[in-house]
């Protein structure tokens, strides 16, 4: 007589009687100062002929390259990055007719220094035709804020869960799952916010150059959501 195989055996999803499970979810939203602050340039020129356009675009690009390498360590980075060259072409006519030229260069500085952020941005500011837009404020992607954020949402699973195991009488035994849900920053742009004193002058600013602006760093929001699953003695009911 053939012997019965095995039947498989299912796990349960929520435990047994002897060792039931507890599922939580752990939430942490903690606020940081911003540790860099990113600027947006635009810069541009139009000409009667694609030449002059491009001696104009490339002469101001260059007095934004040299302005914003003046400030050194003040400045964590500098890219480049689009550019156009676009013909205007007349509004009337039956031909294709060249009007113009309009050209554009966008740039992107990360700032870590944000002492020379207000005078940097009013002086870029002040070239011509250039278009400065922000201060974003942002953490590093590295930054020791994220883990922290981290540890406190697992702190709170484990204290959650320890209430409302000891509201049955019980306790915890052992960790089956954790897992990590969205647990990113939600820094978002924000527009520049006035008010404050953390700029300052300095920099060998020329002496006609307009007021530095008064920067107020904002603080940046980091958000992690943890799910965890926890088995517990049998509970006292």
């Amino acid at each position: 007589m053939d012997q019965a195989s095995p039947q498989p055996t299912t796990a349960l999803p929520y435990g047994t009687p002897e060792a039931p499970r507890v599922a939580v979810r752990g939430e942490a939203r903690l606020e940081f100062d911003p540790e860099i602050a990113r600027l947006g340039i635009s810069v541009s020129a139009r000409g009667s002929d694609r030449r002059t356009a491009l001696e104009d675009l490339t002469r101001r690009n260059g007095q934004v390259i040299e302005l914003v390498k003046s400030y050194g360590q003040a400045v964590e980075k500098l890219e480049t990055g689009a550019f156009a060259i676009t013909p205007q072409l007349t509004a009337k006519g039956r031909h294709e007719r060249v009007h113009a030229y309009h050209g554009r260069v966008h740039l992107s500085v990360t700032i870590a220094d944000f002492t020379a952020l207000g005078e940097l941005t009013t002086r870029l500011a002040d070239l011509e035709l250039t278009q400065v837009n922000g201060p974003w404020w942002a953490l590093r992607p590295d930054s020791p804020a994220h883990g922290e954020a981290r540890r406190q949402a697992v702190r709170e699973a484990v204290q959650r869960a320890r209430e409302y195991a000891g509201a049955l009488g019980a306790r915890l035994v052992a960790l089956v799952e954790l897992a990590d849900l969205d647990a990113e920053s939600t820094e978002q742009p924000y527009p520049v916010t006035f008010g404050g004193t953390r700029s300052a002058g300095g920099y060998g600013a020329a002496p006609q150059a307009a007021p530095a602006l008064d920067l107020e760093p904002q603080r940046q929001t980091v958000y992690a959501q943890v799910n965890a699953r926890f088995t517990m003695s049998p509970p006292q009911l």
